[in-house]
Order: C-alpha cells, then sequence, then structure tokens
C-alpha cells in the first residue's frame, strides 16, 4: 500500500524535508494508479498539478505536426515532472503516458503554491529539482552528439545496474521500443547494438541484460569513439 507521506520522503523534490514540511505537503497530495499505456495529460493542455512518480514509468513525448512521436524523457519512481509548468499555470509542452503499470501523486499547483507562503523551503527544493531536470537534458543532448548507439545502449545498461563493478543481471523496465526511441535510435539499430555488445560482455536474454563487468561496460559508454578510429590509422 502505496503512503503519500512516504513517496514525498523518498522523492527527489523533497528529500531530506522536515516531517512537518513532509506532512503539509502530503494534505494536498492525491494519489492515482494507471494501468501501461494510459494517457495522463497531452501536449498543450493547461498544467494545474504536477508529478511525482510513486510506482512504475512515465513516458514524457512530444508528436510533430506530422505524427511523430519524439520520447523527452522516461520517468521512475522518486522522480517529479511538470512542475515548472504548472506553477505557472501553464500549458504543457510535452505529453505523459504510462509506460508500465504505475502511480503517481500529484500535486495541485494552486494549493501548492499557497503552501509556499508558510513554507519557504519548499520554493527551494523545486528550484533545484528544476535545475536537475535541465542539467539531464543537457546530458541528452551531449550522449546524442558524443556517443554512437551500441554506447548509449550500454550508458543505458549500466545506469540500471546497482552495482559499480561485477557481474550483474539487469531487467529492462519497459519495452525494447520504447528504449529505443529514449536513447534516440531505431529498433533496429538497437538489436544491432545488442549484439555489438556482446563484445563488451552483455548478453540479451528477452527483457534481461547479464553484464560481465558493469565498470568496464560504463568505461565503454564513456570512451570517445574518434578514439577508434584514430587506432586505425
Amino acid at each position: 500500500m502505496l503512503d503519500a507521506e512516504q513517496v514525498i520522503r523518498s522523492s527527489a523534490l523533497l528529500r531530506g524535508a522536515s516531517e512537518a514540511v513532509i506532512a503539509s505537503v502530503a494534505g494536498i497530495a492525491r494519489l492515482r494508479h494507471y494501468p501501461r499505456g494510459t494517457t495522463l495529460f497531452l501536449q498543450g493542455e493547461r498544467a494545474e498539478a504536477f508529478g511525482i512518480v510513486a510506482k512504475g514509468w512515465i513516458k514524457l513525448f512530444r508528436v510533430s505536426a506530422s505524427g511523430k512521436e519524439a520520447v523527452v524523457r522516461v520517468f521512475s519512481a522518486g522522480e517529479t515532472f511538470g512542475e515548472a509548468v504548472a506553477l505557472r499555470g501553464a500549458a504543457f509542452p510535452v505529453s505523459a503516458e504510462a509506460a508500465t503499470d504505475c502511480a503517481v501523486l500529484w500535486l495541485d499547483s494552486a494549493r501548492l503554491m499557497a503552501l509556499l507562503q508558510d513554507e519557504p523551503a519548499i520554493a527551494v527544493s523545486i528550484l533545484t529539482s528544476t535545475f536537475v531536470h535541465l542539467h539531464e537534458l543537457v546530458g541528452q543532448i551531449e550522449q546524442l552528439k558524443s556517443q554512437n548507439g551500441a554506447q548509449r545502449v550500454a550508458s543505458f545498461l549500466a545506469g540500471l545496474s546497482k552495482a559499480d563493478t561485477g557481474a550483474e543481471t539487469v531487467t529492462l523496465p519497459y519495452d525494447k521500443m520504447l528504449v529505443a526511441a529514449q536513447l534516440g535510435i531505431k529498433p533496429e539499430s538497437l538489436s544491432r547494438a545488442f549484439v555489438r555488445l556482446r563484445d563488451e560482455g552483455v548478453t540479451i536474454r528477452q527483457n534481461e541484460a547479464h553484464i560481465a563487468d558493469v565498470a568496464a561496460l560504463r568505461a565503454y559508454s564513456e570512451a570517445d569513439p574518434a578514439d577508434a578510429w584514430a587506432r586505425r590509422v
């Protein structure tokens, strides 16, 4: 059974906040459960609340005029989304969908703004969270420009690991189509990347990946692809 205070306490937004602050925020929160594939909100809708992922995975995406979908980010338990636009009462620049069965704790922006007058420390937490999102987006852009497809997949798999080194088996948190979209590659390129990563000690079986050495895989993901070309000259 999910508890609002526990979700807030373990979230990136208010981790470390006082129990009084957590209780106050929990008082304006509402927990909702969503089956996989459910639309949480659509691009262009006015944002009146923002969410903390309590369980599962949420996909944020944009749809172009031609109907093509571009995945912006996938969020997991403890992460927040939509706070910047919700507190401004602006329109969502993206759509959100449940990538798996999930639960979201929604915080009403109008009620939270009223709460900020008594608890200004919450505003600092929200500003920090917004900065983290910006930093992550910059990291995604850097990854797209500096890493090849196999390295992006390697980084994704290493990021699923809880270990710093040694062997580990990780489970893909959602379907491979979404993994490919999140990494900015085509599904067939994802399959080729899995084949390429065999040389780096990765074995894929259905939705599981066995990593022979997490540290070595992480080092491969961070290597400069230009080095391989330099060695051929």
